[in-house]
């Protein structure tokens, strides 16, 4: 159980992080994307846009790791809070301007997901 939530708290922390490190990176790349695939590869020698793409790959591979370890219901509202860490990282990091009604949604999201902690997980095995 332990470990599970440690993988969780890795999932939740690569998501918000890199996406984090993408929007930072993004946000300093002189070109704006559109059909082109050559600006795409460009925008990737960015730092912080290539360290995001890594993050996010790690991101994907956790919760892969995660997924087996248990269930679907379990494992995506209580990674859901990467969402709100986003939101926090957006303001402090970013000087993003989040909305009354954002702000609602996001501890929407939290309570949810409080709730969804406070369940005993079903494990498929690995835990």
């Amino acid at each position: 159980m332990a470990r599970t939530f440690f993988l969780l708290l890795i999932v939740v922390c690569l998501n918000a992080f890199g996406n984090l490190s993408l929007a930072w990176g993004m946000r300093h790349v002189s070109i704006v994307l559109g059909l082109n695939p050559v600006d795409y590869i460009r925008a990737m020698v960015n730092p912080f846009v290539a360290l995001g793409i890594v993050m996010l790959v790690l991101w994907l591979l956790t919760r892969m790791a995660l997924l087996s370890w248990a269930d679907l219901s379990f494992v995506l509202p209580l990674t859901s809070v990467g969402y709100v860490l986003a939101a926090f990282l957006g303001v402090w990091f970013l000087s993003e301007t989040v909305t009354p009604i954002h702000w609602l949604g996001t501890l929407l999201i939290f309570v949810g997901t409080t709730m969804v902690a406070a369940t005993k997980p079903k494990t498929s095995g690995a835990c």
